[in-house]
């Protein structure tokens, strides 16, 4: 009896030992995974590829490339053209997360074709700009750039896709005098993105780049369209819809469009009928 007692005391404590132990690696794991995301955030933040292409040979000949300095003197490549048509605004365009300027060809041939003038800023560390990715950088590099096209004597559209809009977003909330605000699949903020992408991770106390549109959306003046797809499962619906409650902006949900295929369910012509030239 004596024996068995052993045996089962024995036992138990194997069991608490490798719970122990399964517990410890488990935590380990965990610890190490916070730290790589969190060390690595702006590279799944940003994701900048390829090389930049010249804009003739995307099919848009009429663009100049550009190197113009910001406030910090880092130099920017910017894709630039003049409006055509009398009375047009210039649109200010902020891409989305990765790839380059080049991959968002196609949407700047429509916004020339409509005779609005373009100012496409290649964000910093993206091919063809100098410097780092940071929120604080895109958007004083957003200011900087309106405020240049403003001295120009031009009206510009703001404009931001995906990632894009955060930097959008921010830009009008600090220049009402914009003329449209135009949000492309945008988010509320990309803290909540990645909250629901992560669950199992604090990032709320981790990230560092939150382009928290949610916040702001209430403050802005400029007159502001959200355009976002029913089968969006990069940035879901519900963000643009969340971001349209409560505030003056205009939603269209866009009945089968994904994340990036909103241009093809006439994502463009919707914009000008908001926005004629005059």
């Amino acid at each position: 009896m004596e024996q068995t007692q052993n045996l089962t005391h024995d036992h138990a404590a194997r069991l608490r030992k490798g719970a122990f132990v399964l517990i410890a690696v488990i935590a380990a794991l965990y610890v190490l995974a916070v730290v790589y995301m969190y060390v690595n955030q702006r590279d799944l933040l940003f994701k900048p590829s390829g090389v930049l292409p010249e804009p003739s040979s995307v099919g848009l000949a009429d663009v100049e490339v550009l190197s113009l300095p910001m406030l910090d003197g880092t130099d920017l490549t910017v894709w630039s053209a003049p409006a055509v048509a009398e009375g047009a605004p210039t649109v200010l365009f902020f891409h989305g997360q990765s790839g380059n300027l080049g991959d968002r060809a196609d949407r700047m041939r429509e916004i020339l074709n409509s005779g609005f003038g373009l100012l496409a800023p290649s964000y910093r560390g993206f091919p063809g700009s100098d410097g780092v990715p940071s929120e604080a950088a895109f958007v004083a590099d957003g200011l900087a750039l309106y405020d240049q096209l403003i001295a120009q004597g031009q009206s510009v559209v703001l404009h931001g896709q995906s990632l894009g809009t955060g930097v959008a977003a921010a830009v009008a909330a600090q220049r009402p005098d914009a003329e449209l605000l135009v949000l492309e699949a945008p988010f509320t903020a990309t803290v909540d993105v990645a909250a629901e992408r992560y669950p199992w991770l604090p990032v709320s106390l981790l990230m560092h780049d939150k382009f928290a549109t949610r916040d702001i959306i209430g403050q802005i003046e400029v007159p502001t369209l959200i355009f976002h797809g029913t089968e969006d499962i990069v940035v879901p619906p519900h963000h643009g819809t969340a971001l349209a409650e409560g505030s003056e902006v205009e939603l269209f949900m866009i009945e089968g469009g994904t994340h990036n295929d909103l241009w093809s369910h006439g994502f463009w012509q919707t914009v000008e009928d908001n926005l004629s030239p005059q």
